[in-house]
């Protein structure tokens, strides 16, 4: 048995459509922005203070960040295979840092991934504050999470998501992101791309500020 919600919040305008089609009445969906946003602006100048960059001997936007995670890319052999190959290629025109999930580590042991040539500088996981300083210094990002297509929009880092897909669209449509797939030879493609000056800009969505739970907090006092 299904209980539906009475009050829907959403991120961007687009995402009312898609909830209309599933005949949810108008009067229930507010659009109210990205709470996200509203943490990353609470944490920014502590991220900002991180001396990751001069632990790691990185400079700004002179290295490419990577995160890989889901199954689909890092349990599959000649998935992940095509997907370290890029990367390979990649490190040929610039630095490539990689904090390795413990899912990826685990694979790479697995599959005999682990010496990997080329200027990728593996990891282990670092902490929040840690990683948003190396995704906002970075010259682009390639990844398979979800908030991170949406950190990179917001910062106005090109990223480059190793899917098909995403359920953050609005990164595509009005942000810096750009779907690139597995395929080894997309994901060199549009790296280089960037490096060419050619990465896309992007907007930052609308609501994506830091008045967002005063939205959320406004809305729920019209139903008291």
């Amino acid at each position: 048995m299904f209980i539906q919600a009475s009050i829907l919040f959403i991120t961007s305008e687009e995402a009312e459509g898609n909830l209309l089609k599933e005949e949810i009445p108008k009067e229930k969906i507010h659009f109210v922005g990205n709470v996200m946003v509203e943490s990353l602006l609470k944490y920014r100048y502590k991220a900002e203070q991180s001396r990751i960059l001069e632990k790691l001997n990185l400079n700004e936007k002179g290295y490419a960040l990577v995160t890989l995670h889901r199954p689909s890319n890092v349990d599959q052999r000649e998935t992940f295979k095509e997907i370290l190959e890029a990367l390979y290629r990649i490190g040929k025109e610039i630095d490539v840092v990689f904090p390795a999930h413990p899912r990826a580590q685990k694979r790479m042991k697995e599959f005999g991934f682990q010496n990997l040539d080329g200027r990728i500088i593996i990891t282990n996981p670092v902490g929040y504050l840690d990683f948003l300083a190396l995704e906002m210094n970075a010259r682009f990002v390639l990844t398979d999470s979800g908030g991170v297509q949406e950190e990179t929009t917001f910062f106005h880092v090109p990223c480059l998501t190793i899917r098909e897909n995403t359920e953050r669209p609005i990164t595509v449509t009005r942000g810096t992101n750009t779907l690139v797939g597995t395929d080894s030879n997309t994901i060199v493609r549009e790296s280089l791309n960037i490096l060419n000056g050619k990465g896309k800009e992007g907007d930052v969505p609308e609501f994506w500020d830091d008045k967002v739970s005063e939205r959320v907090v406004q809305t729920l006092q019209t139903y008291i």
